[in-house]
């Protein structure tokens, strides 16, 4: 062979080598994907002198803080047993955090003074609920909350001293307030009540006023309120009264009348508001389309945003949180490829520093873009949602994870979720659908999904799932069906009615009985059951549509391998009612494989149960679809 030829061969072998070890994805291991957080929900104090977070310490999440004034950075609690649950700054240097005793069903509430890295416990709550509403800078010592202490079913409003722990009822709750509002001296001037349907807005100028009803409407008319405009008594809210998609207008707080419509969007309900507290005005709107977008209301603003984008390239900007002179900014940036990266922003120097990453691990190269599509439904409704495609693959023939969202009346949204990403890498496509009824598509679009959770929702999972494969992007005889909550319902149904649709499903706090998560929702969830009976079902009147779509009377018609986790302690679970569904599944030979976790709720919290969980379903997957890892 001449000499020439055999170099050439040689170079050609070559590059096939090198193209096919640049094809070959490294399978990243499961506990990339899913440990604790790195660092997490970074927080600014409001004098801007000190910067918090949560960090893992022995595996749970602890707070830690970082001086801006001499870069000390110090572990400020210290829990082994349970993570700190949330936590915020009050105006006197000072945060208050929580801990969920989940074993006991207890609710912790600590105070952590700053200057002496010293906590105390304020608070502890056994079978009761609390949400801080706001902090109080005339006031620095109090936060004002919400808690249903007097009455499991109704949240009244307290007055909090973080530093002595005394609580004094602020505002009771006559048994129809559902949301409060504070102005920005930290009073409620504004509160939302509610007969189960019908939504009211009531107003008072100050304390020792009654509160009087400014507008009234069917849930389905929002107006949700965010802040009142500067020292009058008109207010901004985001309202689809009269319109389909939610719009930012501001409202009279007198007399409820419609001042102006301050910016709307023809192509979705705009979903995010920013604001200025020292400005006393909106900075921006957001919502979701193909990806996320703003539209900016101030100038300053603008520039500032439009200056981060132009050095933290590529990646959604958006501002967590400010200090009080609204000088020192926490700045989060993040991709479809990256679960985020934190920066603090002091604009009087133009400097942008890097605080950390919630998964330095992840190294966004080797995950895959979560890439926006539309199809029609069987009915012609066009469909939005979003489909990802393993690196490395033609989109062509592939085995595919469908992954109905969970909350009926929410989204899948654009940007990084670690469950899409694992299977992804795993070689799966995962395909998410916004079925009729999710948020942000506009008034008509949510109410074509009432009481059709078992109807034309799920009809529009299949209708994707078909498209799919019509599309030759799906291999037919390769598909999966993944989801919690409702989701998990979703996975569920389609095995029963779909049969020949899914090889298998896998279920995580999966809802199987629409009577009993009518019937045992938490006494704080009572106001609300009216207004779920217009858009679920009414155990009474539909009874036989319900029947028919609750998985528990259909263990008959589920023949698929079933894999199914459930925390024993969710509050939303009928925990003997589904070990009686798994019981009737196994006596019938239905492949299925049921993990029941103690000390967990919905979501599994302890990174070892999250280990075994995502281990397990990397298994049953490759055992059920035939992928090898």
């Amino acid at each position: 062979m001449p000499i020439r030829l055999r170099y050439l061969l040689l170079i050609v072998a070559a590059v096939i080598i090198t193209g096919c070890k640049q094809n070959k994805v490294r399978p990243i291991p499961v506990e990339v994907f899913f440990k604790t957080p790195e660092k997490t929900n970074f927080k600014i104090s409001p004098d801007g002198n000190y910067i918090s977070y949560l960090k893992p310490y022995k595996g749970k999440q602890n707070i830690f803080i970082r001086s801006l004034v001499n870069g000390a950075e110090s572990r400020a609690t210290q829990f082994t047993d349970y993570s700190v649950r949330d936590y915020t700054w009050t105006f006197n240097n000072r945060i208050v955090f929580t801990q969920d005793i989940i074993a006991i069903d207890q609710f912790r509430v600590y105070t952590l003074d700053v200057a002496t890295m010293k906590y105390d416990s304020l608070l502890t709550l056994n079978n009761t609920r609390m949400r801080i509403i706001n902090r109080n800078r005339q006031q620095p010592d109090m936060v004002t909350v919400a808690m249903n202490k007097r009455d499991p079913v109704n949240f009244d409003v307290y007055r909090l001293n973080v530093k002595t722990g005394e609580l004094k009822l602020y505002l009771p709750n006559p048994g129809n307030i559902i949301k409060w509002y504070p102005d920005a001296d930290g009073r409620i001037r504004l509160v939302k009540v509610s007969d189960g349907v019908n939504e009211s807005l009531m107003f008072r100028p100050d304390d020792s006023s009654p509160f009087k009803t400014i507008i009234t409407n069917n849930f389905n008319d929002r107006v949700e309120p965010i802040a009142f405009a500067g020292e009058t008594n008109s207010f901004y809210a985001l309202s689809n009264v009269n319109r389909d998609k939610t719009a930012l207008v501001e409202m009279d707080a007198e007399n409820g009348q419609q001042e102006r419509v301050v910016f709307a969007s023809d192509k979705a309900d705009l979903m995010d508001v920013g604001y200025s507290k020292n400005k006393q005005r909106i900075e921006y709107v957001g919502w979701d389309e193909a990806k996320p977008q703003k539209h900016y209301l101030d100038a300053a603003i603008a520039h500032m945003y439009n200056k981060l984008e132009a050095v933290i390239k590529d990646y959604k900007v958006d501002i967590v949180d400010r200090d009080s002179n609204e000088n020192k900014f926490v700045i989060v940036g993040y991709t479809d490829k990256n679960p985020g990266t934190y920066y603090l922003y002091e604009r009087n120097k133009d400097k942008l520093t890097k605080l950390g990453d919630v998964n330095p691990e992840i190294n966004s190269t080797e995950l895959c873009d979560m890439r926006p599509v539309t199809f029609n439904a069987s009915d012609g409704t066009l469909i939005n949602g979003y489909l990802t495609t393993p690196q490395g693959k033609e989109a062509k023939n592939l085995p595919v994870v469908v992954m109905p969202h969970d909350n009926i009346w929410g989204r899948n949204s654009w940007g990084y979720d670690a469950e899409v990403q694992f299977l992804a890498n795993r070689g799966y496509a995962v395909f998410q659908v916004n079925y009729r009824g999710s948020a942000g598509y506009g008034k008509a679009f949510r109410k074509a999904g009432f009481k059709q959770v078992g109807g034309k929702i799920q009809q529009d999972i299949t209708d994707g799932v078909k498209w799919l494969i019509a599309q030759k992007v799906a291999n037919p005889k390769k598909i999966a069906i993944f989801g919690g909550g409702f989701g998990g319902f979703s996975a569920l149904y389609g095995v029963s009615f779909h049969p020949e649709m899914y090889n298998c499903a896998i279920v995580k706090y999966g809802l199987i009985n629409f009577f009993t998560y009518l019937k045992d929702a938490p006494p704080f969830f009572k106001p609300f059951l009216k207004m779920t009976y217009e858009m679920v079902g009414n155990p009474e009147t539909d009874a036989d549509q319900l029947r028919a779509i609750s998985p528990v009377f259909h263990t008959d018609k589920i023949k698929s391998p079933l894999l199914i986790f459930q925390g024993a302690k969710d509050p939303r679970a009928n925990i003997s009612e589904l070990n009686q569904f798994v019981r009737e599944l196994k006596k019938r030979n239905v492949p299925v494989i049921y993990r029941l976790k103690e000390n967990e709720r919905a979501y599994f919290k302890s990174e070892h149960n999250r280990m075994e969980m995502y281990a397990e379903i990397e298994k049953f997957l490759n055992t059920n679809m035939q992928v090898k890892p």
